[in-house]
């Protein structure tokens, strides 16, 4: 089994957090240190360390995490102008923390897909 993150905390409420949005599968929340002027991370209830680890059983999760990032980016007032959705994988993808998550990121241009 996967070692818990602070990730399963926040979905917990062990560590207070103000949650924009939560059901049995995903829970969002504002990222603690934003890139962009909107930064929510949407993450899947159960602990599932790096996209590596997705099984089959997992698709209506991470199909829901989609459906809850067009909500929240409708919430927010960025569906119209666009937004980015990214989710790394392992070191050389830039996960910091192995609970998978999608970044939900916009209010302003988010530049290039990849900085040169």
């Amino acid at each position: 089994m996967a070692e818990e993150t602070i990730f399963s905390k926040i979905i917990r409420q062990e560590i207070p957090t103000p949650l924009l949005y939560q059901d049995e599968l995903v829970t969002a929340f504002r990222d603690i240190s934003p890139r962009k002027s909107t930064h929510i991370l949407i993450i899947p209830n159960k602990l599932i360390p790096t996209v590596n680890d997705v099984e089959q059983e997992d698709e209506l999760t991470l199909g829901r995490m989609i459906t809850v990032a067009k909500q929240l980016a409708k919430e927010e007032g960025i569906a119209e102008d666009g937004y980015r959705l990214i989710m790394n994988c392992n070191d050389h993808g830039g996960q910091e923390v192995y609970h998978i998550h999608m970044h939900l990121l916009g209010g302003e241009p988010v530049g290039p897909m990849v900085a040169g």
